[in-house]
């Protein structure tokens, strides 16, 4: 890298000031305080997006969620407040939307992923309003909560779109709460609720797949496989899927409906999917286990734009975040690298007001709970860290770099 070319040069550069990026950032600036550190993030807001299953469910306010950016940039971080043009990794060089190129000694790729609303015609149009609601935003995961207190029988529909996704289980959480929310009120035996996914099956980790049809019968959640949204006309009250049938073929099918919770498509952004960093499907082309680019060792990866097999949830990056900072310092020292990611995520999957079936699994979707119980069986034990835990730990202790890992066992999952 040349000196004179860059308008600034920091030791690691950090693209993402979310989950992994923060937590990141914080866990550098511990272990070694004098580092030079920057975050590259454009956005004012920082938001914990696994709470908006709740807020959806009216549990819990969305201000709970979010926290102004520059307030969870940890101490002695640079914050250049810009989005990324594009990589010049022979460089060593990020050029950002204003011009500027930033130079580093070690990148960490981590912006997350992006929804993709206008894939789905129709739909920006009507979010927010004729009863189409998303969790997915924060202001939509509000409009849900008015969605299910002003739902008074008829067709709710869930939608799913194809994999890979951020929170995986977050389409059928919805349809769960919404359902006994309704249950509650008396008005869920006026209700035809439909989850309509994509996919073939309930849940990708076929270990929990039994506890979840459990509660789709016990609610009468009608279940619509290989059907994916492409249109929405809100004033009509219409969807129209794609419906994929057993030969392949394809045919359009449309759904009048009351209220209608949408999980947008999604993909790595446009600047990682045609830019030099990316694998052939469009996401960070990073080794799986070493979280290292496979082209440049001076480049780590972490979160949602990964492309590896792992969930795409914060837990996740939680775990994701101690790997990639003890690789990249062993780099920066010219040590082997020592640590290894085991694709470790894992999934609440809220069932009911009061109870959550905990997944965890690693990669090939083998189950590996951390708690000596059977976590396929709903529990008000897993709630509580749902509803009452997951969120002041991560404002005070992932944001921070202190949270503590937590060994989850392989051997205490129980054969079924």
């Amino acid at each position: 890298m040349s000196e004179t070319s860059a308008s600034e040069a920091f030791t690691v550069v950090i693209v993402g000031g979310g989950t992994a990026g923060i937590a990141i950032a914080a866990r550098l600036k511990r272990q070694r305080p004098q580092l030079s550190v920057a975050v590259i993030d454009p956005s004012t807001t920082h938001a914990y997006q696994p709470g908006w299953t709740l807020v959806g469910a009216g549990v819990i306010p969305l201000r709970k969620t979010l926290r102004q950016e520059g307030g969870v940039i940890p101490k002695g971080v640079t914050w250049l407040r810009a989005s990324v043009a594009s990589f010049e990794p022979d460089e060593r060089m990020v050029t950002l939307s204003d011009g500027r190129r930033v130079g580093y000694r070690r990148l960490v790729v981590c912006p997350g992923l992006q929804l993709d609303w206008d894939a789905i015609g129709g739909l920006s149009a009507t979010l927010g309003k004729n009863g189409v609601c998303s969790n997915y935003s924060a202001a939509g995961a509000e409009y849900t909560w008015t969605c299910l207190q002003t739902f008074s029988g008829g067709v709710a529909l869930f939608t799913q779109p194809p994999m890979p996704i951020k929170c995986a289980g977050a389409p059928q959480k919805i349809a769960y709460l919404a359902a006994d929310y309704w249950r509650r009120e008396g008005i869920l035996n006026r209700a035809d609720v439909e989850f309509c996914l994509s996919g073939d099956a309930l849940f990708g980790v076929g270990y929990y797949r039994p506890a979840l049809q459990s509660y789709v019968d016990y609610y009468g959640i009608n279940v619509q496989y290989k059907h994916t949204l492409t249109a929405v006309d809100g004033p009509g009250k219409t969807a129209t899927f794609k419906v994929t049938g057993p030969d392949g073929s394809e045919t359009s099918v449309t759904k009048k409906f009351d209220m209608l919770h949408v999980t947008p498509p999604q993909s790595a952004p446009d600047f990682i999917r045609s830019g030099p960093l990316a694998n052939s499907g469009g996401w960070l082309d990073i080794d799986p286990a070493t979280l290292m680019h496979t082209k440049y060792d001076n480049i780590f990866g972490a979160g949602d734009v990964l492309g590896t097999s792992n969930a795409k949830t914060a837990a996740a990056a939680r775990a994701q975040a101690p790997v990639v900072v003890t690789n990249l310092l062993a780099s920066l020292d010219g040590h082997p690298i020592p640590a290894s990611y085991d694709g470790y995520g894992a999934c609440p999957l809220t069932v009911s007001y009061g109870k959550v079936v905990l997944a965890e699994f690693l990669y090939g979707g083998k189950p590996a709970p951390s708690f000596p119980y059977d976590q396929r069986k709903a529990s008000r034990f897993a709630w509580f860290l749902k509803a009452h835990v997951f969120l002041p730990m991560y404002w005070h202790m992932i944001l921070k770099g202190t949270d503590p890992q937590v060994p989850h066992h392989q051997e205490w999952a129980k054969e079924s």
